[in-house]
């Protein structure tokens, strides 16, 4: 069975927005601690996660939640802004 990607009925709207797509240095900081990334460039990064046909996109009140890969990002849905990610507790 193939695998097919949850899409959540403002996914769209995120998508047609990838491009304003930013962070804060502290951000940067942040997400690449918490990801334990080596990239100087996180936001393009989170971009190619968030792009990913796997990538469930999900907006709860002021923020988007994008899941891909055992991470979540945190993005205000307002500004764009990356926020935060972090790795997906294991249970």
């Amino acid at each position: 069975m193939a695998y097919k990607p949850v899409v959540t009925e403002h996914a769209n709207e995120f998508i047609g927005n990838l491009h304003r797509l930013h962070t804060t240095q502290m951000g940067t900081e942040r997400i690449r601690q918490n990801l334990h990334l080596e990239t100087d460039d996180v936001v393009q990064w989170c971009r190619a996660k968030v792009s990913q046909q796997d990538a469930l996109i999900e907006r709860a009140g002021k923020n988007w939640y994008v899941t891909v890969e055992n991470c979540i990002i945190t993005i205000n849905a307002h500004s764009y802004t990356i926020i935060t990610a972090h790795m997906l507790k294991k249970t």
